[in-house]
């Protein structure tokens, strides 16, 4: 069975209206932290299914409602979602040591606002960060990814980048 991702980031109360485009053509959608309102949520959740961790930014109420840890597989793929995550070699305090218990096939995290993905060899995993979606922080680019997982393993990841809204 294939499943397709939308993995965003990092919306920090926006979120652009360009996203529903990208987000009606997959089976799920995954929200890394600093989410800033629920209306964020409200809204990915009537378009696709959604899995969702609480960032720094995130006051109680949204805490309260998501975990900071996600733990999960979908189409045979085990992934590790958080927030703050740090980037191989350099994981934030307490990551590594989750990594090597848990031994995720993906480990996703958003916080940076840089987009990054890239194959850790040492926890023998794919690490993804989408960026940041939304307009607040010091990134010029509006990202997100959108993957499959299949057998196993994701393929045919897509960067996708809004760029500026002409509207």
């Amino acid at each position: 069975m294939m499943k397709k991702i939308l993995l965003l980031s990092d919306t920090h109360s926006f979120l652009d209206s360009r996203v529903a485009n990208y987000a009606k053509d997959v089976d799920e959608i995954w929200h890394a932290g600093d989410i800033g309102s629920f209306e964020v949520t409200d809204a990915l959740e009537q378009i696709r299914p959604l899995r969702v961790v609480y960032g720094n930014i995130d006051n109680a109420a949204i805490r309260s409602q998501f975990k900071e840890y996600l733990f999960f597989t979908v189409a045979g793929v085990s992934v590790f979602m958080t927030h703050i995550g740090g980037k191989p070699p350099r994981y934030a305090k307490g990551i590594s040591e989750k990594l090597m218990r848990l031994k995720p096939d993906i480990f996703v995290c958003g916080h940076s606002h840089i987009l990054k993905v890239t194959f850790d060899k040492k926890h023998n995993l794919l690490f993804m960060n989408p960026g940041a979606v939304g307009k607040h922080g010091f990134h010029k680019k509006q990202t997100m990814l959108r993957f499959e997982l299949a057998n196993g393993k994701a393929q045919n990841l897509v960067v996708i980048e809004l760029g500026d809204e002409s509207s």
